[in-house]
């Protein structure tokens, strides 16, 4: 197939924090050195933003330093943290507020700033325009390309315009070959073409299993008289059991919006768990009913969060290229803060670049001094101080794992590195060994149902195209996962992807409604037989999140 080429210095996947830190610092470092590179940023989403989904009480550290001057340049951080509040939530109806003095250092909010995660990639994106860098919206990297060394040599962008078997339609689009010197990988979590790099060069050899969880967030308005901006909550306990880990967060933003989530390990054991329905039951325990009360569901997202940390980072160098911020695993989940890890990586990553061509390296090679500047970084000592945080919480429990990490952090007891090599699509149980749970309907207030969420998170797909959740295996799904596991991927699914439904003799049939995708990659990691591979869909597909 012919198709059109362009070739930059430097091509980033992803307009995420870090991708477009990458590119605001690979420019800023170009022009001190006196340097002409030229930069692009692929996004999948139809915007800058379409795709982005955090809390996000945000530590601005990176953005600091990237621009000093952020506030004068406009930077969207309006609602500084002012109070902290960490709760355990016993059962529905009751809660125990832990006191300032047993709340574990990393769960401070002090010197943060409650944001929209989506706005600050928009600011992004002007900053990094501004400094020259070519941005394209709706491209969706599909593809690697490699060199006759083994080398990435950039990407390939996928087709537009084919139908739902892959024949072209009459408005077909071949992708696009984008050319780099050096490419940059920032997917965020389980990003599909950072899976390929991480097996195809075996990055991850030597460490643990990655883990991830699934991260709900839905944006309110509320009344005036109940909003208190800068006020941050954060939960464990309820409504999750010793079958899950994992906890809540609830931000008082600006002009009366509230963000409340949930986030749910994917290591849990019982099939029978959604994720989705433990977060709308969530709401009705008191502690967080009383901020919503009288106010308005206005946005709802969920999105994957790489949650393993140091022990499970893989090399984030490859010949040709790097990954940074969530496509690796850098968030630092201690704290639940990502972004400003993310930002950092990628700045790191572009300062190896400028370093490689400003000293007339063509491009193709290995950065080996990205690893020594990643090491001796804040970053990198944030991760080695809480590496210990996950594996505990997954070894010994909330209430256990919790108390481990009070000691290592509070009292800085030198305890032993833990390390937890179960993956997590690998821990469920057979569903007639697990307790069958029974989720309360929705009442439409609080609660809501899979359809309208789905609404809320504005996602379009085009149906008649290829279907980007694909199957290894067709026949995996109804003869192997529904009888063992009671097929789990309609539970974990959040928004009704996977269906078993009968067909017209009465048997049970599989069903997928790429439709309704928001691109949270959960269906990829939790499988139970890792059937699932998702891959892009057309360009500008997806979830379109205003300000998330």
């Amino acid at each position: 197939m012919d198709r059109e080429s362009m070739s930059f210095d430097v091509v980033i996947v992803g307009a995420g924090v870090a991708g477009l830190s990458a590119a605001c610092r690979l420019m800023q470092a170009a022009h001190d050195q006196s340097q002409e590179i030229s930069v692009c940023v692929l996004e999948k989403g139809a915007e800058v933003g379409a795709h982005i989904l955090s809390g996000a009480a945000f530590d601005p550290r990176a953005l600091e330093e990237l621009f000093p001057d952020w506030k004068a340049r406009g930077a969207p951080l309006n609602t500084p943290a002012q109070r902290d509040e960490l709760l355990y939530l016993r059962d529905s109806e009751r809660a125990v507020r832990f006191p300032d003095a047993l709340v574990p250092p990393s769960m401070l909010n002090e010197g943060s700033y409650l944001i929209s995660a989506g706005d600050l990639c928009r600011w992004l994106a002007e900053q990094a325009e501004a400094l020259g860098v070519d941005i394209f919206p709706g491209f969706a990297a599909q593809s690697l390309m490699f060199g006759e060394h083994n080398e990435i040599t950039g990407v390939i962008t996928g087709d537009m315009g084919l139908d739902h078997d892959g024949h072209p339609k009459p408005a077909h689009e071949p992708g696009i070959e984008l050319y780099g010197r050096y490419t940059l990988f920032a997917e965020g979590a389980r990003g599909h073409l950072g899976q390929e790099l991480i097996k195809h060069y075996d990055l991850a050899a030597g460490r643990d299993e990655q883990h991830y969880a699934i991260g709900f967030k839905e944006l309110w308005e509320v009344p005036v008289e109940q909003h208190e901006p800068g006020l941050v909550i954060h939960t464990a306990g309820w409504p999750l059991s010793s079958e899950a880990h994992g906890g809540s967060f609830l931000y008082h933003g600006s002009d009366r919006q509230v963000m409340i989530g949930l986030i749910v390990d994917l290591a849990y054991d019982n099939p029978w768990l959604s994720p989705f329905d433990e977060f709308q039951r969530m709401k009705h325990h008191p502690e967080m009913s009383r901020h919503l009360e009288g106010g308005t569901r206005i946005a709802f997202g969920a999105r994957a969060i790489t949650k393993g940390g140091l022990n499970s980072l893989p090399e984030m160098t490859f010949p040709g290229g790097l990954l940074i911020g969530c496509d690796a695993g850098t968030l630092d989940f201690s704290r639940i803060k990502g972004l400003h890890m993310a930002m950092k990586s990628g700045m790191l990553a572009a300062e190896s670049v400028v370093t490689a061509l400003a000293g007339g390296d063509e491009g193709g090679g290995t950065l080996t001094d990205f690893k020594t500047r990643f090491e001796s970084s804040w970053a990198h000592e944030a991760l080695a101080k809480h590496r210990n945080f996950g594996p505990a919480m997954h070894r010994f429990g909330m209430v256990a794992g919790g108390a481990w990490n009070f000691l290592e952090q509070k009292l800085r007891l030198p305890l032993p590195v833990l390390h937890d090599t179960a993956a997590d699509h690998a821990r469920l149980r057979p569903a007639e060994e697990a307790r069958k749970i029974d989720y309360p309907r929705p009442d439409g207030v609080l609660s809501f149902d899979k359809p309208s969420s789905v609404y809320l998170s504005n996602t379009h797909h085009e149906e008649d195209q290829p279907c980007h959740l694909q199957l290894y295996d067709a026949s995996v799904p109804i003869e192997v996962n529904l009888p063992r596991y009671a097929e789990p991927a309609q539970r974990y699914c959040p928004v009704g992807v996977y269906e078993v439904v009968e067909d017209s003799n009465g048997a049970p049939r599989f069903q997928i409604n790429f439709q309704n995708c928001i691109h949270c990659k959960t269906c990829d990691i939790k499988d139970p037989a890792q059937n699932i591979r998702w891959v892009t869909p057309e360009g500008g597909n997806g979830p379109g999140y205003p300000n998330m």
